[in-house]
């Protein structure tokens, strides 16, 4: 018996600039994977619970802008680092016993950790993280999760932030 494909997608708003859809459903016809990517362009958080409802071979979500941190109440779980980081970008689909649950991870902390940890060492254990939004904020919980310490540089001068007009060579070779 054939494996009925299962449906995978994004929400997000606007979705002009993905290219999730393609990627994945190249991805899927290469790897003969009996699935399909689809965008779910949604003006308004609340219309999440229509996606669902209106699609119930969905068998996950990714989630993107402007929605990674407005998904967290419309889920029934989240990993311990998406918590932390405060935002979603991944929803996983649980059916069992006839019930649906959402769970949310954070899959930016996985691939930064991934990519950075052979760079660090004892002494290179500190790093300068540009920027205060969502990214950074998964690539500092990455850090923190591999024994480092990540320092936030940003636009606006905050306790605890360095802004760009700080930055001098002196302190970036510090943090190389």
């Amino acid at each position: 018996m054939e494996n009925p494909e299962k449906l995978y997608g994004l929400i997000g708003y606007p979705l002009g600039h993905s290219f999730s859809q393609n990627y994945f459903n190249q991805k899927f016809d290469a790897e003969g994977i009996s699935a399909r990517y689809v965008n779910f362009e949604i003006p308004d958080i609340a219309d999440f619970k229509e996606v669902v409802a209106s699609h119930p071979d969905l068998a996950g979500l990714n989630v993107t802008i402007p929605y990674k941190e407005q998904v967290i109440p419309y889920l029934d779980a989240i990993d311990e680092d998406a918590a932390k980081i405060g935002a979603v970008n991944v929803i996983k689909f649980i059916r069992e016993r006839g019930k649906l649950t959402f769970k949310g991870y954070n899959s930016d902390i996985i691939g930064f950790s991934d990519s950075i940890s052979p760079l660090l060492t004892p002494s290179r254990n500190r790093a300068l993280v540009l920027g205060t939004g969502g990214a950074a904020k998964a690539v500092a919980q990455g850090l923190r999760n591999l024994g480092a310490e990540p320092v936030y540089v940003s636009r606006t001068a905050r306790p605890g932030i360095l802004t760009y007009a700080d930055l001098t060579l002196e302190i970036m070779a510090a943090y190389k």
